[in-house]
């Protein structure tokens, strides 16, 4: 089986927008959030943001995923860009020893109020930073040395060392060309989540690009939003602590 890598992240990180520079490089068979589309919208959903029955995909479950990533790694090097917490019940040693492993973090200020102009009603446990760390912390303590983690502000300050910073972590060449693409890509063509309306900005991008760090004030935010962040916060803390720095 080929190489297998996989980024974990959490819901608005800028995962999307590292994905497209995966899939710019050709070497590499990208995967969009495979385990999320069956943990909402398989066959038998893990997490009902839909109505039950509503919206489903017949014969997909997480474990026909996982069949399939496997098929495709016989062929070649797969990347597959998913969130922890659609699989935590998964995180056996042997399912986690098939995969070159990467963390991308994102200040919780940024992902929570993305997710909450996105998603007013979304649900703490869709969030995704009490998972990451989780599983963080066990593969550490698995392989006796912290995986790679990347945050996603340090990304977009400087996208060129960031990433062959990621690419040397990984064990992947460096492909410089795959940082710019051309705008008016469709999103729909690589996301499964209504029709890919949450990438509408970074299908008229032009690829990473460096771009100054953002910050969001929170105090005029609802109690619901803050309260979140306020429990989100350590576990990006935690991992900011390890995150490449060049």
């Amino acid at each position: 089986m080929h190489k297998i890598v996989a980024l974990w992240a959490v819901p608005r990180s800028t995962s999307t927008a590292f994905e497209w520079m995966m899939r710019q490089r050709g070497d590499m068979d990208c995967l969009h959030e495979p385990f999320g589309e069956a943990w909402y919208q398989g066959e038998d959903p893990m997490w009902h943001r839909f109505a039950p029955g509503e919206v489903t995909t017949p014969s997909l479950t997480l474990d026909s995923v996982w069949q399939d990533i496997q098929h495709r790694a016989t062929n070649g090097p797969v990347f597959v860009k998913d969130f922890p917490h659609y699989i935590n019940h998964m995180w056996t040693p042997n399912f986690l020893s098939n995969f070159t492993h990467a963390f991308l973090i994102r200040d919780p200020a940024l992902t929570i109020t993305s997710m909450f102009a996105k998603w007013p009603d979304f649900h703490e446990g869709e969030v995704g930073f009490p998972e990451q760390r989780a599983l963080f912390d066990l593969l550490w303590a698995l392989n006796g040395t912290p995986p790679p983690v990347i945050d996603s502000g340090d990304l977009l300050e400087n996208p060129h060392d960031m990433t062959q910073a990621f690419c040397k972590a990984v064990g992947i060449p460096f492909i410089p060309q795959a940082l710019s693409w051309e705008p008016g890509g469709d999103p729909s063509a690589h996301s499964w989540w209504d029709g890919g309306s949450f990438h509408g900005n970074l299908a008229q991008s032009t690829g990473l690009k460096p771009q100054k760090r953002k910050y969001v004030n929170l105090d005029e935010t609802p109690d619901r939003v803050r309260q979140v962040h306020r429990r989100m916060k350590p576990h990006y803390d935690h991992l900011y602590e390890h995150r490449i720095v060049l």
